[in-house]
């Protein structure tokens, strides 16, 4: 990685980074030094909501445990996603399927400590409104019916519009928050032709409309769900607007082009496949715990011989993943007899069969 860089290393040219790649949580609060937005992108939403609940556990599954040497940042990664915070704009991060694009979306909200990451997983049915709010008027109207009551049975409350309606990944996103929320939208090349189109008016406006809480609220106040799980948010008038536009960080394979317009209003980044240096750091990162105690410097020695084999074998033909390096390591440190099977070229040409040997099949991510 030619652009890369280590914790703690000189930022010259960089100062003005707020996210540094370094792996562990700030020790200062962001707020402090988050400027404030472009004068077009100040939205000014409210009031502002308590802030989203912590996921260390969604963390450490995604990245290992934040202790010890984080890996290697690329400056094109930091000068991106600095720039997403500064100017308040989605990101899109394109590269080979298994580069770790989606974890982009880990490293950013553990480092600044903006809780738990929300997730909209793209397909090919996925449409806006998913990604904004899921309604449920069928289980409303017989909540009503069961209600009103029947023979030998007293009227009971109507049940509110908002038991009924919970805001999805995006939705949830854009409510008013302190600080941005990180909203992962993975694999957007594998939506609708239509769905950036119909992103284009609520990334701009930082804003949207729920019509049925508009239609029935009369402007009072509905609490509804949120993505967060046992979260609750009042909305007032089916208007659901952010105070600051969230870290909308978009993966693609590179499967499918985007319209200008879209393309106008988001970041780009390119990543590549991680070098020796990161592909390590990422295996001491998961697997930190196992390389400790009885027995660990056979399990270090088996770790560092297959990351080597690993990596001739991508030299010879690319298409190899993040996760099966991961894969076949967890096997070789699980018991000697595993270590055994992981080391010989039948467990491995199983385990690194490259993506482009699965035709007809989609690529993992």
């Amino acid at each position: 990685m030619d652009d890369a860089i280590s914790a703690g290393a000189d930022l010259a040219g960089g100062r003005w980074w707020i996210y540094q790649g370094r792996g562990l949580p700030r020790t200062e609060p962001l707020d402090a030094e988050l400027p404030p937005p472009p004068p077009w992108r100040d939205f000014r939403g409210g009031p502002v909501l308590e802030p989203p609940p912590g996921d260390e556990d969604g963390y450490a599954r995604r990245l290992g445990a934040p202790e010890g040497a984080p890996p290697p940042t690329g400056r094109s990664e930091l000068n991106a996603v600095n720039a997403a915070l500064y100017l308040r704009r989605p990101l899109i991060v394109t590269g080979p399927p298994g580069a770790g694009k989606s974890t982009l979306a880990y490293r950013v909200g553990r480092e600044l400590g903006l809780g738990r990451v929300l997730r909209w997983p793209i397909s090919s049915r996925s449409s806006l409104r998913h990604g904004l709010y899921e309604y449920d008027p069928i289980g409303r109207v017989h909540d009503i019916a069961a209600g009103e009551g029947g023979p030998g049975r007293e009227p009971g409350p109507r049940p509110g519009i908002g038991e009924y309606l919970r805001l999805g990944p995006l939705g949830t996103a854009l409510l008013p928050q302190a600080l941005p929320r990180v909203l992962l939208v993975d694999e957007i090349d594998k939506g609708d032709l239509d769905l950036a189109n119909d992103l284009l008016d609520v990334i701009e406006e930082g804003e949207f409309t729920v019509p049925e809480l508009a239609r029935s609220s009369g402007g009072e106040e509905v609490r509804v769900r949120t993505d967060d799980p046992g979260r609750w948010a009042a909305v007032a008038g089916g208007r659901v607007r952010c105070r600051e536009f969230p870290l909308i960080i978009m993966t693609s394979n590179g499967e499918r082009a985007f319209p200008e317009a879209f393309k106008r209003r988001c970041l780009h980044l390119d990543v590549g496949d991680p070098d020796a240096e990161r592909l390590a750091a990422m295996v001491e990162a998961h697997f930190r715990r196992r390389f400790e105690g009885e027995g660990a410097q056979e399990r270090q020695e088996a770790a560092r011989e297959l990351l080597s084999r690993f990596l001739r074998r991508r030299e010879e033909g690319g298409g190899l993943t993040i996760d099966q390096l991961l894969n076949s390591v967890h096997i070789a440190i699980s018991s000697p007899a595993a270590a055994e099977a992981a080391s010989g070229d039948e467990m491995l040409d199983f385990l690194w069969r490259r993506l482009n040997e699965f035709e007809g099949e989609e690529h993992w991510t």
